[in-house]
């Protein structure tokens, strides 16, 4: 009986009917070799594959710790941006309708405010991002918001250059009475259609008689200078005519004396003469007129800094005396 070596391999020959010693010749080994390795190499291939898909590396563990980090800064940029629109948008609405409407000015123009800033080009270079997508979307908010901030801006601008001029016009619109109640014996005569002292004929009256004694200081009765000082013995007489501006003009005649001259500055309350009886007049007394726009109105409703709403009426029921004029 034939002993087998261990390790070594055999194979059956049909012609002898025996066992014979396996001989591998070079080219075998080297094609099993190749095999070995080929097959050795799709495993490692597949082995990578899965481990790429299903585990990270530590560098993509951290990169995508800190991708995770920035979309959380992102998130908490975007409320903070959204935030800061509100605000902006609530003081773009009391612009437009409270600090614009007292001003009697047109709102930002809609188109205006909502354009966008920069073109589509602007952002392209995030294209090439993973997450451009994201970065545009806040840059684009940003840069919204900072075109408006600039607009807002300008805005307030505009309303403090209104506000001063607003506080200019309500110091020279004429708000007070020309004689002080102290001084002040009573309303001779009012606004409106009257009978002439004179011509004992039915005349529009253009301003208010104020009854008081030769010499009573008449005050101004709105920031102003003064344009007309001209003596005269028919008329109004001695008269003053200041221009206010934004309009308004205020006449004050029948004077004794002036305390001004053509071309002053005057301010609300200030002395600008005397009360008299020159001209067409038949007894001491003050005639005063507003004048707004070349046309006389009716004094009585400009008094609003003296007179107390009691105050107000009892004036309109005197002016409405329909009794005779003083000039």
């Amino acid at each position: 009986m034939a002993l087998f070596k261990k390790n070594e391999k055999y194979v059956f020959n049909t012609q002898t009917l025996s066992f014979e010693k396996a001989v591998v010749g070079w080219g075998t080994r080297i094609l099993r070799t190749i095999g070995f390795l080929a097959a050795a190499l799709v495993f490692s291939l597949a082995i990578s594959t899965i481990y790429y898909n299903f585990f990270d590396t530590p560098k993509e563990k951290q990169l995508k710790a800190e991708l995770n980090q920035l979309r959380s800064q992102y998130s908490l940029l975007n409320e903070e941006v959204g935030r800061l629109s509100e605000v902006l948008n609530g003081l773009h609405y009391r612009d437009g309708n409270i600090y614009r409407v007292m001003f009697e000015a047109e709102p930002i123009n809609k188109d205006v405010w909502e354009a966008g800033s920069g073109g589509v080009s602007k952002y392209r270079y995030l294209d090439n991002y993973d997450n451009g997508e994201i970065i545009k979307d806040v840059a684009q908010k940003v840069d919204r918001l900072k075109k408006q901030m600039v607009i807002q801006s300008k805005s307030y601008d505009e309303i403090a250059g209104m506000m001063q001029n607003k506080q200019k016009m309500l110091s020279s619109i004429p708000s007070v009475q020309p004689i002080l109640n102290k001084s002040l014996e009573r309303m001779a005569s009012g606004f409106g259609w009257r009978i002439d002292p004179v011509y004992k004929i039915t005349k529009f009256h253009e301003g208010m008689d104020f009854t008081c004694h030769v010499g009573t200081e008449v005050h101004v009765t709105g920031d102003g200078v003064v344009e007309t000082v001209n003596y005269s013995y028919q008329g109004y007489g001695n008269e003053i005519i200041v221009n206010h501006g934004y309009g308004y003009k205020t006449r004050y005649a029948h004077l004794s004396r002036f305390k001004v001259r053509p071309g002053q500055k005057v301010v609300r309350g200030e002395v600008i003469g005397y009360s008299g009886s020159t001209g067409k007049s038949t007894g001491p007394h003050l005639h005063y007129e507003v004048l707004k726009n070349g046309n006389a109105v009716n004094p009585a409703y400009y008094y609003y800094n003296d007179l107390k709403d009691a105050d107000f009426q009892k004036m309109l029921e005197m002016s409405n005396n329909p009794g005779q004029t003083f000039d």
